[in-house]
């Protein structure tokens, strides 16, 4: 069933101190895996309450910061800087180690047209419907995970193997990417693939960011994708939070 903002947005506007916001939106990510700050303060500092739940970590091009807009000689691709909708994913599968915990998102310009809508879908409640026995062997079996064409174009060619399922202190670490994950025939990588796949379609959240809106979730547990839109000013920023 696919919802509107599934839980009442957050207004760090009315908290009486940084401290209070950053534990309302901690217990968010605690209770549904994500956080929607629908009011923020007139020069709210993004950054520096988004470094209160763990180090930013350098993207793709060295960035902490990424700008999240359509660029030019994109639209062929798969990428997240196009127009085009994006399949279910986490963030960083392709990365050696641990992918980031968290991701968050700000709006700078929302979409003035049509689509553009953030979605999100609980992995670990996917995971429950599955066997124990192809959870232990999505922990054992490892996968070879790449960058999206849109990366590769811009010179960014990165590839590592990882299992689907670890555990980190105690937490389970999810990697998902429906199209950029070599698909292995092995009975099952394939069917994991598309269980996700349906499940997500089925049960995911939709979030149209309002002008200034933050919007956070933990990477190791959900999956995210993006609706296709079509107003080339749409504007994110985006962070990646380590563990």
């Amino acid at each position: 069933m696919t919802q509107l903002i599934a839980m009442d947005p957050i207004d760090l506007t009315e908290q009486d101190s940084a401290g209070a916001g950053t534990d309302l939106v901690a217990g968010r990510l605690a209770a549904y895996g994500w956080a929607y700050v629908g009011s923020v303060p007139r020069g709210f500092d993004y950054v520096g309450f988004l470094r209160q739940f763990g180090d930013l970590l350098p993207q793709y091009r060295g960035e902490k910061v990424w700008d999240l807009k359509p660029e030019p000689d994109m639209d062929d691709v798969y990428h997240s800087n196009n127009t085009r909708a994006l399949t279910p994913h986490t963030e960083g599968y392709e990365l050696a180690g641990l992918p980031p915990r968290y991701v968050a998102l700000w709006c700078v310009t929302p979409s003035s047209g049509p689509g553009g809508e953030t979605t999100l879908a609980d992995g670990y409640e996917m995971l429950g419907g599955l066997t124990e026995q192809d959870r232990e062997s999505l922990r054992e079996r490892r996968y070879e995970w790449h960058c999206s064409e849109g990366l590769a174009r811009q010179g960014v060619h990165l590839s590592n193997s990882h299992p689907v399922l670890e555990s980190y202190a105690g937490v389970d670490v999810m990697r998902y990417s429906y199209n950029n994950v070599a698909r292995v025939p092995d009975g099952l990588l394939i069917p994991f693939l598309e269980a996700g796949k349906e499940f997500f379609d089925r049960e995911h959240s939709s979030v149209l960011m309002a002008q200034d809106a933050l919007l956070i979730w933990d990477n190791w547990r959900m999956m995210h994708s993006r609706n296709a839109f079509t107003d080339r000013g749409r504007h994110f920023k985006r962070v990646l939070i380590g563990a």
